[in-house]
């Protein structure tokens, strides 16, 4: 699935194997980086791989990147258990390439810029420097979970991660195994994270239970719960007919008076509007109606989104905020630069047309053990039954009595002696 993110100047996407910096203020060549032709592991790091996690092959295709706070660091990891760490001003150049236990499906950089913080499938979290960038990772928490989502607390305070079984976890990050707070509430997996960088003491959570819930994270109080079932309206059709709404992106404006939310495979993105007040508030602002599915979306520093969605004609859309409405920007020099590239490029965003989705396999399967347990009972007693009139219609039947007289008649009766 490809992935979207705004830096200082520039788009930042992936797509399979290739990570593309898109230069929207100039026409610049963009920057590429293609996994598969990055460093090997070592053969010292694949004896030592083996022995914490899976020694599998993978294809290269990146997992998970994210930009630091100020867009001048950019950190990717593959499924080959690459940590690549990225110089992105004054120009893009690779610092370090480092190696994880474990395939990760979330990372997220300290506030200062001096940690990469990276959530892995088994439950665990490792820390990687920035300042020292060939050292090797520190595990800083663990889970008993598959972790799905990681993100830090503006200060560096708390490290907030989501797991598959439904929970959100505060934990203070430089001491991880103090626990500060559960948020407890959705009813599927927690597929994403936010802090809107506005509202330092909210922490917004989405999942595949089709809600967007609104968190005070330190006490982990539940502030307001949406349920986007009620909001996003599809198309019916036969393979929608238990069509459930997992939550794939959650993006806050720079000035927090906007949020946008994304669900996969849904060609819609649900607006709203962040009402200032002691408790604050979600309200339904505007859905926008797509003409294809999207793959993620991203605010700019000015405030305008981007969508990034399944179309080789339109792969970028540019929505700017204009008398209470968002407006889809067509011709805009900066929107023009961003299409013009990806239309040349979109033999690398084909890797992720009609991609499985991500979330599937997450859902809870629910087994009707008992519903099972009375059909074979009753298909038992059927059988019963005409196993025992087949020896009916073979034999005379015969009373219990009459069965028990034949058995002592076929015995040889004791002689008495006569006595002398």
């Amino acid at each position: 699935m490809a992935s979207l993110a705004a830096g200082g100047e520039s788009l930042a996407l992936s797509s399979g194997k290739h990570l593309i910096s898109v230069y929207i203020k100039h026409d610049r060549e963009p920057f590429v980086y293609d996994c598969s032709k990055a460093e090997q592991k070592p053969k010292e790091n694949e004896d030592k791989g083996a022995e914490g996690g899976s020694d599998e092959k993978g294809s290269d295709r990146i997992l998970a990147f994210a930009f630091s706070n100020s867009r001048r660091l950019l950190a990717l990891t593959d499924d080959n258990k690459r940590l690549v760490l990225f110089r992105t001003e004054p120009s893009w150049e690779c610092i370090s390439t480092r190696w994880v236990v474990r395939r990760c499906t979330s990372l997220a950089f300290t506030h200062a810029e001096d940690q990469v913080l990276v959530a892995d499938k088994s439950g665990d979290v490792y820390s990687f420097s920035v300042l020292e960038p060939q050292r090797p990772g520190d595990l800083k928490l663990g889970h008993l979970s598959m972790l799905l989502a990681l993100v830090v607390s503006p200060g560096d305070k708390y490290v907030i991660t989501a797991d598959r079984d439904e929970k959100i976890r505060v934990s203070f990050l430089r001491s991880p195994y103090n626990i500060q707070s559960f948020c407890l509430g959705h009813q599927e997996f927690v597929s994403c994270l936010f802090v809107p960088p506005a509202y330092p003491h909210w922490l917004l959570s989405g999942s595949g239970d089709g809600t967007v819930q609104l968190w005070e994270y330190e006490s982990g109080r539940r502030l307001q719960s949406c349920n986007l079932n009620e909001l996003i309206v599809t198309q019916p059709s036969d393979s929608d007919t238990d069509k459930r709404f997992a939550v794939s992106r959650i993006a806050s404006s720079p000035d927090g008076c906007h949020v946008a939310v994304l669900c996969e495979s849904v060609p819609t993105v649900q607006l709203f509007r962040v009402e200032k007040g002691t408790e604050g508030q979600l309200v339904p602002a505007e859905t926008l109606t797509l003409p294809h599915c999207a793959w993620d979306l991203t605010f700019d520093p000015q405030g305008r989104l981007w969508i990034l969605q399944e179309s080789r004609d339109d792969p970028i859309l540019l929505y700017s905020h204009t008398q209470d409405h968002w407006k889809c920007e067509v011709e805009h020099i900066e929107l023009q630069r961003a299409v013009e590239v990806l239309r040349a490029r979109w033999d690398t965003l084909q890797d992720s047309v009609g991609v499985e989705s991500r979330f599937q396999h997450l859902y809870k399967v629910n087994f009707d053990n008992m519903a099972s347990y009375l059909q074979k009972k009753q298909e038992r007693i059927q059988q019963q039954k005409q196993k025992g009139s087949k020896k009916r219609a073979g034999q005379p039947p015969q009373s219990n009595g009459a069965s028990k007289k034949a058995k002592k008649m076929g015995k040889a009766e004791p002689v008495a002696q006569a006595s002398s």
